[in-house]
């Protein structure tokens, strides 16, 4: 029996957010830290827009950045500008009015350019259009998990055990319409089984009741849970994506398992600016950014905190974006799921 979508009814809804991120590593431009930047990045500071307030993970990812681009030539500096509000649509449209010269960029947290523009049902801005890839710069995988007690250990043994247990199959999820929720909706309809989505205020609250065994099963960042994990409250079924962490060597994947539901699951931060940009400035930024995701130091500072060591060049962001989309789109309607705010 597919998802219940009494539950799905139109909300208001905040972007995902997660509690922590990795610098990415590979696709970096090689050579680009001997490359001097154009004149017009240098003659005042480069400003990062972050569409949360300081303190969360975007927030961590762009100071982290804004440390490292400070030695690859931005001799003005580099400034951390925080405007949340509006599930960071508020940053984006900043950034859109921002003068086209290279010195502001948005740290675009990937449900803008991939869930949003589906779910929402005035989005308030153009994910095409508004602003232009420079890179990707942080991967955040997402896991699905449950308590410790419970008698499922991986994914494919949570889907025997939903089967046979009509009713009982519940996910706890901090927001409504995420990429979780939609991988969610998309497995249990292929699987033909009833999960009764619950929506939480936070991560918190919601792990909790994973943890005393009021939910069946949990979802969202990695990072956020591993505490929990550590210390034996809660077990991963499942992770996002389609390679194991590191330091989690034992924990399979979902498409490991044979479900390709979670595998766009994870998220990711970008770098975008104003579309008027010229290209000589986007290929600079473009290779400052991938050259700060090489250093040493980044991976050493966040690789522990459990996520993907990633990066990608202008087109390839593009690219994904596009395609993650287009991954959501038939999943999105078929749940029903609209947001208004």
């Amino acid at each position: 029996m597919p998802i219940s979508t009494r539950f799905l009814p139109a909300v208001s809804r905040r972007t995902l957010t997660c509690l922590a991120a990795l610098v990415a590593l590979g696709g970096a431009v090689p050579g680009a830290s001997a490359q001097p930047l154009p004149g017009a990045l240098t003659a005042e500071p480069l400003k990062i827009v972050v569409g949360y307030a300081a303190g969360g993970a975007a927030d961590t990812v762009a100071r982290l950045y804004a440390e490292q681009l400070r030695g690859l030539g931005f001799s003005a500096g580099v400034l951390v500008d925080n405007r949340p509000g509006a599930s960071a649509r508020l940053a984006w449209n900043l950034v859109k009015q921002a003068k086209p010269d290279g010195l502001t960029v948005y740290l675009v947290p990937s449900p803008l350019l991939t869930i949003l523009p589906l779910t929402f049902k005035s989005p308030g801005y153009d994910a095409d259009k508004d602003l232009v890839p420079v890179a990707t710069v942080v991967d955040i995988p997402t896991a699905v998990v449950t308590g410790a007690q419970q008698p499922y250990n991986n994914l494919s043994e949570y889907v025997r055990w939903a089967k046979a247990s009509p009713g009982k199959a519940s996910l706890g999820l901090a927001t409504i319409g995420s990429s979780g929720h939609l991988g969610a909706y998309a497995l249990a309809s292929n699987q033909k089984f009833e999960l009764i989505p619950a929506a939480y205020k936070g991560a918190a609250p919601m792990l909790i009741d994973v943890v005393n065994g009021q939910l069946s099963m949990g979802w969202d960042a990695l990072a956020s849970m591993m505490p929990l994990y550590k210390g034996g409250k809660i077990k991963f079924l499942g992770l996002s994506g389609n390679r194991r962490m590191p330091n989690l060597p034992d924990v399979p994947t979902a498409a490991e398992q044979g479900f390709s539901e979670f595998e766009a699951a994870t998220s990711w931060y970008a770098i975008y600016a104003p579309a008027a940009t010229p290209p000589a400035l986007l290929d600079a930024l473009e290779k400052a950014f991938l050259s700060a995701a090489q250093k040493p130091e980044v991976m050493r500072s966040l690789e522990t905190a459990g996520f993907v060591a990633r990066a990608e060049g202008r087109a390839a962001t593009g690219q994904r974006a596009q395609r993650e989309r287009k991954f959501w789109e038939p999943v999105v309607k078929a749940s029903g799921v609209s947001i208004s705010d």
